[in-house]
């Protein structure tokens, strides 16, 4: 190892230590992982101690960001259940079919009078990059108990499925720049390979997956910590076989988790295990901490640079799309629903934007699309004042919300918010289960 990584994993170490040992005293305020690993990366990036640098450690990165992406894509789609969209599901529903669209368009627009130097194909890439949202990053808005159940459910299902669902955009959108790698494959190439090879890579590595490990417990072959090894290892399989093949190793992980989840609780539990016993709970953790660390990875090599050279275009854009392009979209799609204009709000604010936008955006510097100094700069800023704003005013609006929620709900027979309980829906939604 040479003395800088030595430093790099020295630093990163250290500051996990030092949020770790906090963490329960951390957790009652409005300062979040995100929050506090981003200050930490910029402190050490190269506008700070210069401990990490991407152009020094471009390969490592690249592998934390991706995996840490590749395990939230494969546990979220696996911890899906249809009755998640059966049940009141309008919610989720119609922000994932309705929004989602509309939020990459509104995103693609508002980029081409601010951004001239750009071509309409990476106007669009920035929309397709700071379209999915991270119920991470404002983790309070979407657990709160004083939050309705419908509302916590549609924001954890959407957080949970919009990263992948942004996928084929982004790759499509990708193709599409001159000069890029992904180019020379054409849109042709790319449909073919990256969604139609790897969607079937993914599902069948998943089903398999799923049901050898069905099996397995069935017969009581494997112990508990070596069932939770398995899902880790589906994941990673669906990943590293897609990208071999020249796909997409997100696209595999994502449908891989679905086909994984499926066949999973079509088997029956292990003999005296009880059947609430989770095997995706280490693949979690792990992702949750990758992520959580990808946080500090970003404010190193992507934030911390462009605060240097924050411009009114890029702050404009990066307020714009916190604000208008997610809340209005979330307006047009929940109309007609009857949902109060006090949930519209809440429901708009709180789309942070996090991993995914983090791991799209690194993917445009891999693929040396030619806008990337640009691009980036509003990727970075985007998500930067998105892990501020949304994390310190998760707990604060989760609060208000609720007394508004209740005092209606007294008075108003038939509230659409209160429809659904805390049983219609599993306990355990995407999103919620990654470290704080």
């Amino acid at each position: 190892m040479s003395g800088g990584s030595a430093w790099t994993g020295a630093a990163v170490a250290a500051v996990t230590v030092g949020y770790a040992l906090f963490s329960r005293r951390l957790s009652t305020t409005p300062v979040s992982a995100p929050m506090v690993f981003t200050g930490f990366g910029v402190l050490i990036g190269p506008v700070g101690l210069d401990v990490l640098d991407l152009g020094r450690d471009a390969g490592p990165v690249l592998t934390l960001i991706e995996a840490a992406l590749a395990l939230l894509l494969f546990t979220d789609a696996m911890t899906v259940r249809s009755r998640d969209l059966r049940t009141d599901g309008f919610l989720p529903l119609r922000l994932l079919v309705i929004g989602l669209p509309l939020s990459i368009a509104a995103g693609w627009l508002l980029a081409v009078p601010l951004f001239p130097g750009l071509t309409m194909w990476e106007f669009a890439l920035l929309g397709a990059v700071l379209a999915p949202t991270d119920a991470a990053l404002g983790k309070t808005a979407a657990s709160s108990p004083r939050v309705p159940v419908l509302v916590r459910h549609g924001l954890n299902v959407e957080s949970g499925l919009n990263d992948g669902l942004v996928l084929p955009f982004f790759l499509l959108f990708l193709a599409a720049v001159p000069g890029t790698l992904a180019s020379e494959e054409g849109a042709d190439g790319v449909f073919w390979r990256a969604l139609i090879v790897s969607t079937a890579v993914g599902l069948v590595l998943g089903w398999a997956g799923g049901r050898l490990l069905v099996l397995a417990r069935a017969r009581d072959w494997a112990t508990g910590e070596w069932q939770q090894v398995v899902v880790l290892a589906v994941a990673f399989c669906a990943y590293g076989v897609a990208t071999g093949v020249d796909g997409s190793g997100f696209i595999a992980t994502w449908m891989g988790g679905f086909a994984f989840g499926a066949a999973l609780h079509k088997g029956r539990p292990a003999k005296g295990r009880p059947d609430g016993e989770r095997p995706a709970d280490l693949a979690e953790y792990v992702g949750g901490l990758l992520g959580t660390l990808s946080f500090l990875v970003f404010g190193a090599v992507l934030l911390g640079p462009v605060l240097e050279h924050l411009n009114w275009r890029t702050l404009t854009y990066a307020v714009l799309s916190l604000t208008v392009v997610r809340m209005l979209p979330v307006a047009l799609a929940l109309i007609g629903t009857g949902m109060r204009l006090p949930t519209l709000a809440y429901i708009g604010w709180f789309g942070p934007r996090g991993l995914a936008s983090v791991t799209l955006g690194l993917l445009l510097v891999e693929d040396h699309v030619p806008g990337t100094a640009v691009l980036g700069q509003v990727i970075a800023v985007t998500i930067g004042l998105s892990i501020l704003l949304h994390g310190m005013s998760a707990p604060y609006f989760a609060g208000l919300y609720g007394n508004w929620y209740d005092a209606v709900e007294a008075d108003t027979p038939g509230l659409r918010e209160a429809r659904g309980t805390a049983d219609a829906f599993p306990r355990h939604h995407a999103g919620t289960r990654r470290l704080r």
